[in-house]
């Protein structure tokens, strides 16, 4: 009989457990690191609370200053709202997610140089300052330089942390260019006048923070959650939403950023029909996310050799920078599909590629990986 009791009362914990996780909503607010003065001071414990009242559900709200990882976690899915730069809504809005608006006009951004330099095709070789390779800037940089006819692979390019000390470190001599708003590129020439100039002006982006919803939220859920952002965000520190930019403007954002080429040397690109039936054949199929993706969610019979990279998300990138010491592990006489995030994922084309240059016998690279696999209805694994 204690045992029965034992047993009901472990069961009503898992399945209660298991409710309060189903009813809950998660918000990330991701944000490129700054200095003090300009930092986002947000009350989260309010933003919480607004969005437990829209959508009946308890609210756990994060913040992020890690784009890697935000841009990793719109693939995944991992998050219900997203508060974030236009690259960030761009990647979610692409996976089932629908726009509320931003909280900025339509901004853009410049290339300033040294005078040493007087056009973008000048740069090549020179010293690039940076944030963060999945921040807005380096997205509209991209750009400006493809327009020009360069990649990151034609300058020294170095990716730090503060968005405001490139235009200080190109000023000293430190670096030969960088990347800024067009608002800061203004303020500076007023107290500084132009012992810099820019050299290359990007298209225009969505501005300050755009917010997007999962779409599977109840529509008037998602109704309540426009009103409070266009009216009661700034109790919480957040701006107001007040812009609703085209959704062709987050296109081009997307198309800014890091996708993969469409072909590689050496190996075969392949569908997720062909996956399957080449894993029915006898094929390997490698998944080269991290751990925590691996074990959420996977294709199945998918082994788990992890690419960790540092390297620059470009065909150039520099494989000594990366670590895919466990390819050494596999079969090269067998078949073997590389998959990540999809196409916006390098790990698994560095890890094809890697593989074809270590002589492996067959090299597929499932460049649409787990996103594509999932939206063809094909079944997943967890663990």
């Amino acid at each position: 009989m204690l045992r029965t009791r034992h047993a009901l009362a472990a069961a009503c914990f898992l399945l209660s457990a298991g409710l309060a996780h189903a009813q809950q909503v998660t918000a990330m607010i991701a944000v490129e690191p700054t200095s003090k003065k300009d930092s986002l001071a947000v009350v989260t414990a309010i933003v919480e609370s607004a969005l437990s009242k829209a959508t009946g559900k308890v609210a756990k709200v994060s913040i992020n200053e890690d784009l890697t990882d935000v841009m990793r976690a719109t693939r995944t899915g991992e998050v219900d709202i997203y508060i974030a730069p236009p690259q960030v809504a761009a990647s979610a809005l692409s996976r089932g997610y629908e726009l509320i608006g931003s909280t900025n006009p339509m901004e853009q951004y410049v290339l300033v140089t040294r005078r040493d330099s007087s056009t973008v095709s000048a740069l090549g070789g020179r010293r690039l300052y940076l944030p963060q390779q999945d921040s807005v800037y380096s997205y509209v940089a991209r750009g400006m330089l493809n327009a020009a006819g360069l990649s990151f692979q034609n300058l020294q390019v170095e990716f730090a942390r503060w968005p405001s000390a490139g235009l200080i470190a190109v000023d000293m001599g430190v670096f030969d260019a960088t990347v800024v708003r067009q608002t800061e590129w203004d303020d500076w020439v007023k107290s500084r006048g132009r012992a810099l100039h820019a050299v290359s002006t990007s298209i225009p982006v969505p501005g300050g923070l755009s917010v997007v919803v999962r779409k599977t939220l109840p529509e008037k859920s998602r109704e309540k959650l426009a009103r409070w952002f266009a009216t009661n965000a700034t109790s919480s520190g957040l701006k107001a939403v007040t812009e609703r930019p085209d959704m062709s403007m987050y296109k081009a954002v997307a198309e800014l950023g890091y996708f993969t080429p469409n072909s590689l040397p050496g190996a075969e690109v392949v569908t997720a029909a062909d996956v399957r039936r080449l894993v029915a054949e006898g094929a390997v199929i490698v998944d080269t996310r991290s751990e925590k993706e691996y074990k959420a969610k996977r294709i199945p019979q998918a082994v788990f050799v992890p690419y960790h990279e540092k390297s620059l998300k470009d065909v150039a990138f520099d494989f000594a920078k990366d670590d895919f010491r466990d390819l050494a592990k596999l079969d090269k006489e067998k078949p073997t599909i590389f998959s990540c995030n999809g196409a916006e994922c390098w790990k698994s084309y560095k890890a094809s590629k890697a593989a074809v240059a270590a002589g492996f016998k067959k090299v597929y690279w499932f460049r649409g990986g787990l996103p594509e696999w999932e939206g063809t209805g094909l079944q997943v694994a967890q663990n």
